[in-house]
């Protein structure tokens, strides 16, 4: 889709945009991927870490959305209604292809392999400023699970009862989730610090 085909739709405002996309207009649907497409796929991207699964689940969101545009009944912004369309859509993404989710019920269980807490001490890894590629890279090592959570509450500013929702989960597991892809992000930053340290 081209942005030079937007003569007509350019003085659309997005509520008629909607409006009009409900009613098949192909231009009006145009103009609302147009508005939204970067956002949408700035969050697959997040979720994945993979930019050729981000593209493709872009589409897919935007395939739902045109499935499904009959449905929003404007009780929250439709950029929100959107954004959880999407999130849903990288969610069932990484449910079909099996990759090595963390079991929500193991996250709880076996604590073993958590690194030590020591709460209330500052961290020297996480105050400050830190870099954001190496943030990045920590994140995207994050296992699929701890990732979704971590990208849904830390970045997204979900609830973890929203979170719970969305994944099919007790509040209980996305707060053990979370807190576990937090100590792995330390851990993963703690060793590319030593690593970068290291180096002459």
């Amino acid at each position: 889709m081209t942005d030079r085909q937007q003569p007509q739709g350019a003085g659309l405002t997005e509520a008629q945009a909607i409006e009009r996309a409900k009613q098949g207009d192909a231009e009006a649907f145009e103009f609302l991927y147009n508005l939204h497409k970067r956002r949408v796929y700035s969050l697959c991207l997040r979720m994945t870490a993979n930019t050729a699964e981000a593209e493709d689940l872009t589409q897919e969101a935007f395939l739902q959305l045109f499935r499904k545009i009959g449905t929003f009944r404007g009780e929250s912004a439709f950029s929100t209604w959107l954004h959880r369309m999407a999130v849903n859509v990288v969610l069932m993404h990484l449910r079909k292809k099996g990759l090595s989710v963390v079991s929500l019920e193991e996250a709880t269980e076996g604590d073993d392999e958590t690194p030590k807490k020591d709460f209330g001490a500052d961290d020297p890894v996480l105050s400050g400023s830190v870099d954001r590629l190496r943030l990045q890279n920590a994140v995207d090592q994050l296992p699929p699970g701890y990732r979704s959570i971590f990208v849904l509450h830390d970045v997204e500013g979900y609830e973890h009862n929203e979170i719970a929702t969305m994944m099919g989960c007790s509040i209980g597991n996305s707060k053990s989730q979370l807190h576990k892809a937090r100590m792995k992000l330390r851990e993963f930053l703690r060793t590319s610090r030593a690593e970068k340290a290291g180096k002459p």
